[in-house]
């Protein structure tokens, strides 16, 4: 009887630790295996994208100055040119003509010029002789200014019609690229039409709007260090791509829009590809320097009602969900403004099998294993 006692007790006793047993490996299947990241300050760089127009630094319009037929056009659209090269001819022969008249009243003008000389040296001679008295000599005197005069007025009338000629062949003011020409050969052209643009764009200004208080920041920054990058700045094209040259901020205007609170800077880009155009697009970034950033993954970011939330693991390995508000975000990255302290760690993934006070086993993250960027997009 006593050895049948002493054999339950032995079954009861295994029973009890299989069944505990059972139960361990029971909690510990139900416990995620998440990975985990600690969170840490570092150095990085804030950036800013502000949608910039782009002109060409050098861009005129190309008008007639004198009216006619469009005799012949020497260039296309698009097409390079260069200063001083023949764009477009109008029919000149009204301003020949004009110039032809024009010379002959100037020759005309001085043969009465030198006619009223002859004149005054002949007056002359018979004053000194008492023959005729001295106001002859200033009547002749005065007819001689009277032809220099109209000398001087002829010479004006034969330049101006010589400029009215030369006029009628446009040519370019500078070196760039021809833009839409509105008129075909044959065309009546009024004094003062638009003929074309020109627009140099071997160096383009890129013009954005900033707020006050993000103009006030980049100012001390100057000031403080004008050595820094602050007015160097990166620019993105419409298609996103990042363009290959960096630009410089070379000045703002002096007044704020009254209805935006902005003002305009410009920067201005090299262009030694042609890739840029005038009144063409882009993102203009304005780089910030930040010293001690505290960096979240944006995979352990959720959003519940456009507030941003992270499970924070505790020192029990419990998970908790907690709002934080950004400062700015990258692909990987959003910069934390307040809510989350640097040491604490957070969920890195598998944030969709998370519930509050889930215990998990924590799979601790290398964040030089987490892909990095240090330049941040500012919201």
């Amino acid at each position: 009887m006593r050895n049948y006692t002493i054999l339950s007790a032995l079954l009861i006793s295994a029973m009890l630790f299989g069944c505990n047993k059972q139960d361990e490996q029971t909690d510990q299947q139900e416990k995620l295996k998440l990975p985990v990241v600690k969170l840490a300050r570092q150095s990085a760089t804030l950036k800013k994208e502000y949608i910039g127009t782009l002109e060409a630094v050098r861009n005129v319009e190309i008008r007639a100055r004198v009216s006619g037929f469009l005799e012949k056009i020497f260039v296309d659209e698009g097409q390079p040119v260069r200063q001083g090269q023949l764009l477009f001819k109008l029919n000149e022969a009204e301003y020949r003509s004009e110039l032809d008249k024009a010379k002959a009243n100037f020759k005309s003008a001085v043969a009465t010029a030198k006619t009223a000389e002859v004149e005054l040296g002949r007056v002359k001679l018979l004053v000194d002789k008492k023959v005729v008295s001295s106001s002859e000599l200033e009547l002749a005197k005065a007819k001689l200014d009277v032809a220099r005069a109209a000398i001087d007025e002829a010479k004006s009338a034969e330049d101006k019609a010589a400029l009215r000629l030369a006029q009628a062949n446009i040519r370019a003011p500078f070196d760039g690229v021809i833009n839409r020409i509105p008129y075909k050969m044959g065309s009546l052209i009024e004094e003062g039409a638009l003929l074309t643009t020109v627009s140099d764009t071997r160096e383009v200004y890129a013009y954005f709007d900033v707020s006050e208080k993000e103009y006030l920041a980049y100012i001390k920054k100057n000031r403080k260090d004008p050595n820094s990058n602050v007015q160097t700045v990166e620019m993105l094209l419409a298609d996103d791509t990042k363009y290959p040259h960096k630009g410089k901020i070379e000045t703002m205007e002096s007044v704020f829009e009254e209805g935006s609170g902005t003002i305009a800077f410009r920067a201005r880009f090299p262009n030694p590809e042609k890739l840029l155009r005038h009144g063409s697009s882009g993102k203009v970034r304005l780089a910030n320097d930040v010293g001690d950033a505290l960096l979240v993954p944006q995979k352990a970011v959720f959003e519940v009602q456009d507030k941003n939330y992270v499970y924070v693991v505790d020192s029990a390995n419990k998970v908790k969900s907690r709002s934080f508000v950004p400062q700015g975000r990258v692909d990987h990255y959003y910069l934390v403004q307040s809510g989350l302290q640097p040491g604490e760690r957070v969920v890195y993934e598998g944030i969709q099998n998370v519930r509050d006070g889930m215990q998990i086993i924590p799979e601790a993250v290398v964040t030089d294993s987490i892909p990095t960027q240090n330049a941040l997009a500012q919201q």
